[in-house]
C-alpha cells in the first residue's frame, strides 16, 4: 500500500513540475491576434521614482494652486489631451499620482495629494476614460520634483503625474 501512494504522489509530482515548465513557456510569448494594433513604436521612459514626470508625450503632468484641489482652466485642457491619449491608447491602464508642496503636515499633505488624484480621475472618467482603468495614489510631499523652498519650486511640486501601467 505504501508503495501505491508514493506511485501516485509521485506522479502527482512530475505532472505539477510538468504544468508549471508549460506555464512558464506560456507566459513568455504574449497572446497576439490578427485585430491587434500596437499602441506606439516608441518606448515608454519612466524614471527612477515610477513616475512619467512628463516625460511621455501626449501624457501631461498638471499642476495644482496652493492648497487646492480644483482643475484650473490651463489643467483642463491638459487633461483633455490627456484623456485622449488614454482613448488612442485603450490597452494601457494609468496611475494617477498626486503630489504636494513641502509645506503642511505629512497627514495633510498625504489627503490633499489624494484629493487631486481624485479630482484629475473623475475629470478624466467625465472626458470617457473607463474608471476601470485608472487607479490614484499620493505622495504627499515626499516625492518632490523641484527641491527648495522657493515659489517656483513649490509650484513644480504641486502636481498630478501619470503612470502608464505594465
Amino acid at each position: 500500500m505504501k508503495k501505491f501512494v508514493v506511485f501516485l504522489v509521485t506522479i502527482h509530482l512530475v505532472g505539477l513540475m510538468g504544468c508549471a515548465s508549460k506555464k512558464k513557456e506560456e507566459s513568455t510569448v504574449p497572446p497576439t491576434t490578427a485585430s491587434e494594433v500596437p499602441i506606439s513604436n516608441e518606448p515608454i521612459a519612466f524614471d527612477s521614482l515610477g513616475s512619467d514626470s512628463g516625460k511621455i508625450p501626449g501624457l501631461n503632468t498638471v499642476y495644482f494652486d496652493f492648497d487646492k484641489a480644483t482643475l484650473t482652466s490651463d489643467t483642463v485642457a491638459k487633461l483633455k489631451e490627456n484623456a485622449q491619449w488614454m482613448k488612442n491608447n485603450p490597452r494601457v491602464n494609468i496611475q494617477i499620482e498626486g503630489h504636494c508642496d513641502s509645506r503642511g503636515s505629512i497627514e495633510y499633505n498625504l489627503g490633499l495629494g489624494e484629493r487631486r488624484a481624485k479630482a484629475v480621475r473623475d475629470f478624466l472618467v467625465k472626458q470617457g476614460v473607463s474608471k476601470d482603468r485608472l487607479s490614484i495614489v499620493s505622495y504627499g510631499k515626499e516625492r518632490p520634483i523641484a527641491m527648495g523652498d522657493s515659489e517656483e519650486a513649490h509650484a513644480k511640486n504641486r502636481r498630478a503625474n501619470f503612470v502608464p501601467l505594465k
